[in-house]
């Protein structure tokens, strides 16, 4: 007769209990798993803050301190509280302030050239910076021309006593 290791913890109708033993497990494993994942995460008042305007101030809403900023300050607050997302509060506060509360813009429309430009130019000026690179290190290997001969007559005598009065 042969002897199996462990061939006593699976073999005919155990097979069966372990492959239960195996399922309950995994169920109570997924299950906590799958109840704390149901709520969507939190954000936070100063996550809020930075990405907002004061209307008034027009400067970021964690910067300002006016009056009409503290009202919106408190106003985020309570849709924090309340469990709002990030997008949930930012659509709530265009529909109060306008547009212009968002630091920055949308990238759609008009407001997608505040995104293009920059990058458009960024691009452009590093081109004109490789081309010019390349030309200035062309022309610096270049020799001078072979027909370039120094001066002669009246131009050398000029050139002869420039140099003089700059001996030591």
């Amino acid at each position: 007769m042969v002897s199996r290791p462990y061939g006593h913890i699976i073999t005919g109708t155990s097979l069966a209990g372990a492959l239960a033993a195996v399922a309950t497990a995994l169920t109570l494993v997924a299950t906590p798993a799958a109840a704390g994942a149901a709520p969507a995460p939190q954000t936070t008042v100063q996550a809020i803050e930075a990405e907002v305007m004061c209307p008034i101030c027009g400067t970021l809403l964690e910067l300002s301190d006016s009056p009409q900023a503290r009202r919106e300050k408190v106003f985020v607050a309570r849709l924090v509280a309340e469990g709002e997302s990030k997008a949930e509060i930012k659509d709530a506060l265009v529909a109060q302030y306008g547009p212009a509360v968002l630091a920055l813009p949308e990238a759609s429309g008009f407001d997608l050239s505040a995104y293009l430009v920059p990058a458009i130019a960024f691009v452009l000026a590093a081109a004109l910076l490789v081309i010019g690179i390349a030309r200035w290190r062309r022309d610096g290997d270049r020799a001078p021309p072979a027909d370039a001969a120094p001066p002669r007559g009246e131009d050398a005598e000029r050139l002869e006593a420039d140099l003089s009065r700059y001996d030591l």
